[in-house]
């Protein structure tokens, strides 16, 4: 069985492969917006790399948002039409849930979060062990964010100095080292999902959005 997974959520990208979870190989690199000229010959070389072609992936994981606009149409436009064109099973996997997978060891709380711009930030907050959400994805102001941090909880993901300025004592920010998603933690939870049955249908997967992006067509719910 070989699974590919693949996190364009931001502008670090990344890409693996793995076996029933089991990282074999990983590209992780700085994308920036590049998403849409760089993703498909990455994953072209990561397989010719491990002598593995497109008929071999058994499954498709993907990381569905919150995130960069582009670079999740790309990932899971991609991901989709492998999934259908293989005939293969699809998982989607929430943009924060994986950015605070890693740190399962912390005892308390685990806020995820991503800079959306526009000064708001996108957050999740994540308890117990295994992880399970509590706070749903929202968006808010840096100063909302920390005056909802009321016990001892880590801060993952994208922490920037404007947050960084409004955090008490209680709250404990990851390294940035220790915050790049990698697609590893991706395949370990896809194929977690996939185990237990919870898979995606390619044609009704869709990435999550916070706010609808500010060009284009706008939704009218």
């Amino acid at each position: 069985m070989t699974e590919l997974s693949i996190d364009t959520a931001s502008e670090m990208a990344s890409v693996a492969l793995s076996r029933e979870g089991k990282l074999v190989a990983e590209v992780t690199w700085l994308c920036r917006r590049n998403h849409t000229v760089e993703l498909l010959p990455t994953i072209d070389r990561l397989l010719a790399h491990m002598n593995v072609v497109k008929a071999d992936i058994t499954a498709v994981f993907v990381c569905i948002g919150p995130g960069m606009y582009t670079g999740l149409r790309v990932g899971v436009t991609i991901a989709k039409g492998l999934a259908h064109a293989l005939g293969v099973p699809l998982v989607g996997v929430p943009r924060l849930e994986l950015d605070a997978y890693p740190h399962a060891a912390f005892d308390g709380d685990i806020v995820a979060v991503h800079n959306a711009a526009r000064g708001e930030l996108a957050w999740a907050t994540y308890r117990g062990n295994p992880r399970r959400e509590v706070t749903a994805p929202q968006l808010s102001k840096p100063a909302m964010l920390a005056g909802a941090i009321s016990e001892r909880t880590l801060l993952v993901g994208e922490i920037d100095e404007q947050l960084n300025s409004h955090l008490g004592a209680l709250a404990i920010v990851a390294s940035p080292a220790a915050s790049i998603r990698h697609a590893a933690a991706l395949a370990e939870l896809g194929h977690a999902r996939l185990a237990a049955g919870q898979t995606d249908e390619p044609a009704l997967l869709k990435p999550i959005y916070l706010r609808p992006p500010a060009i284009g067509p706008q939704p009218t719910e």
